[in-house]
């Protein structure tokens, strides 16, 4: 489908891949994965054709359609929800205006008999003809059926675009590209702005989609859910696992294992080699033995153990200054935009120490609460805090407020004060920028680099109440691990508005759900929220909405899962198998090493002795059973 053949690609004088080679074939579930700044999003943008290398190619087995949803989308305003979707039909739209304007010239001239007439009628049945065959005449229906199915009523298709929030606009990108009906897909943190349910209506569609796709997550949950492959970049280089995510973790780990070791074995032959050399390229008898071994090293690869990205932030929040035990009261709190009514007589209390998640759907007004508690909007009611308390807030489009034309040095160096401005330089090495990383402009740094200067921003302060609003979009796996682990053991308060499902397992101990402008409360984490709901996960929401005989179901995952554990049974047996051969041969390649390396019984021995002879055989068959003994271990793991 699409073959991507030494690539490289630099900014500045540092590389972002070198020499890298992968394919996609049809029915690929590809999860990206790599730190923040590793260049996912920019690979996406190169096999998008959005970007082109520095060397290398990408090819495409003949005419492909790509979908292509970026991490940072630019809405366009002006247009209603149906016509925004409309878009997706590029040629047919061309193709509708060529006819509406044959159309009107047929109606307005009356030389009936001329042979521009005649031609004019002749394009517009061509042009009629290829919009027809093209789907043309169902394009009202295709687009009701996906805008309903993402979600959307039908009163909502005349509403202008500008009137929802983010999440409703990610789903009209995601109803255009699944009109397009693209055979790849390319998805860059899809799941950023949406809620829980929309996630879970991706899920499932993804599923579905018969396409291959190029995933970039970091929602742990959401990759195991969908993708059966794995590339890791790291270090300009692109490693290949034919698992999903969790998987990729054990084999990565397990492969690094076997590469230490086979370089540790390695190392002693080199040594044991050169020692021979070393000891007999001086002796007239022994000399042309002296330059076969000579030669050998000299066409050995050399094994290289994969670097491990370790680097990592380091970080806690500072302690929580002391404050009254009532954090904050909202006394019948309300909040309307331009008439359109979001949240109505909202009631809350928190006191000191809770850690609580604000859940629901997109445009229930969790963003509009938290900014009313931070005085960011205009309100009806009462928000008051308690006593000394002291908000640190991190808004959902926290980047988005950082200046692009200053670095990331500058950019602290005027958020500090007095007390930890020394300590600037120290404190973004934390954040993992350091060196020549400190004079970046923002500008010109990944989703996930602004995310972390803006998390920065908010650590040179202390604070006894923590709201944050989607604090996780855009960073890393282990960024998030970090900020979660950095969030438990935190001694103040905090509201964290999210939709990472893995993110707020056993980080809150109380949920409020808002939906229908109002919200309910729930004692726990995400995981006793689903609970209460009667969804004990997510995957039970989803089957709960197919109607479908458990019996048959259950009977036929038995018979698959009885035939798989069949075939890894045969597998691990002729592994051992295998194992036992490569062990034996190993005996006896050492007990011949061992006369090799004896001065005594080496001397007598000339160039065309059988030992050498057989030492060849036997470490033919080690090579061979070994690459035979690797290729069962892949399929094993896949």
């Amino acid at each position: 489908m699409i073959s991507v053949n030494n690539l490289s690609l630099y900014f500045g004088g540092q590389d972002i891949f070198k020499d890298i080679s992968f394919m996609v074939n049809r029915g690929d579930k590809i999860g990206l994965v790599g730190k923040n700044g590793a260049g996912k999003s920019t690979l996406l943008k190169v096999l998008s054709s959005n970007q082109s290398p520095n060397d290398g190619n990408i090819s495409f087995n003949g005419k492909i359609v790509i979908g292509y949803l970026m991490q940072d989308l630019d809405f366009e305003d002006g247009r209603t929800v149906f016509d925004e979707a409309k878009t997706a039909f590029l040629n047919l739209n061309n193709i509708e205006e060529k006819l509406k304007k044959i159309n009107q010239q047929l109606i307005d001239r009356d030389d009936y008999e001329t042979k521009e007439y005649l031609n004019l009628i002749n394009d517009f049945n061509d042009l009629e003809e290829s919009f027809r065959l093209s789907g043309g005449h169902t394009i009202e229906s295709d687009i009701n059926q996906v805008l309903i199915g993402l979600g959307f009523k039908i009163d909502d298709f005349s509403r202008q675009t500008n009137e929802f929030s983010g999440g409703w606009r990610m789903r009209i990108e995601l109803a255009k590209i699944l009109l397009k009906k693209p055979d790849l897909l390319l998805l860059d943190e899809p799941t950023n702005h949406l809620d829980i349910e929309s996630i879970m209506w991706l899920e499932r569609w993804l599923k579905n989609y018969a396409g291959a796709i190029v995933l970039v997550s970091h929602d742990r949950i959401f990759l195991d859910s969908l993708t059966n492959r794995t590339l890791e970049i790291a270090f300009g280089k692109v490693n290949d696992y034919k698992a999903s995510y969790t998987k990729y973790l054990d084999l990565r780990k397990d492969r690094i294992e076997k590469q230490v070791q086979a370089k540790k074995n390695q190392d002693k032959f080199i040594k044991e080699t050169k020692e021979l050399i070393n000891k007999f390229r001086a002796k007239k008898n022994k000399a042309s033995f002296a330059q076969t071994l000579i030669k050998k090293l000299d066409k050995l690869d050399i094994i290289e153990v994969e670097k491990e990205d370790v680097s990592r932030m380091r970080f806690s929040f500072s302690p929580a200054p002391h404050s009254g035990k009532v954090i904050l009261k909202v006394r019948c709190a309300s909040k309307s935009y331009n008439n359109v009514r979001v949240l109505s007589n909202i009631n809350l209390e928190i006191v000191r120490g809770e850690k609580i998640a604000f859940v629901g759907k997109n445009g229930e007004g969790k963003t509009t609460l938290a900014k009313m508690i931070v005085d960011l909007v205009d309100f009806t009611g009462d928000i008051i805090l308690g006593h000394q308390v002291k908000i640190g807030y991190y808004a959902q489009n926290q980047a988005d407020f950082l200046d692009g034309e200053k670095t990331v040095l500058q950019t602290i160096e005027d958020a500090s004060n007095s007390e930890n401005s020394s300590k600037v330089r120290s404190i973004l090495g934390s954040f993992l920028f350091s060196n020549d990383d400190v004079d970046k402009k923002v500008k010109v740094l990944s989703g996930g680099e602004r995310a972390r200067v803006s998390l920065c921003k908010l650590l040179l302060e202390p604070y006894n109440l923590l709201i944050m609003d989607e604090p996780t979009n855009h960073l890393d796996i282990i960024s998030k691990q970090l900020l979660k682990d950095a969030l438990q053991i935190y001694d103040g308060s905090l509201i964290v508005v999210s939709h990472d499902r893995d993110f707020l397992q056993g980080l809150t101990n109380k949920v409020y759900e808002f939906k229908n402008y109002s919200i309910k409360e729930y004692i726990g984490d995400i995981d006793n929220f689903l609970s209460q709901k009667d969804f004990h996960n997510f995957k039970e929401l989803e089957s709960s909405n197919e109607n479908k005989d458990i019996s048959v179901i259950n009977k036929s995952d038995y018979n698959k899962r009885k035939k798989k554990n069949k075939e890894k049974k045969k597998l691990q047996n002729k592994a051992s198998k295998i194992e036992k051969q490569i062990l034996e041969l190993q005996v006896l390649k050492d007990s011949m090493d061992k006369k090799l390396l004896d001065p005594a019984i080496f001397s007598q021995l000339s160039s065309d002795d059988e030992i050498f002879m057989n030492y060849k055989i036997n470490q033919k068959k080690i090579d061979n059973l070994t690459v035979e003994w690797e290729k069962i271990v892949d399929q094993l793991g896949s």
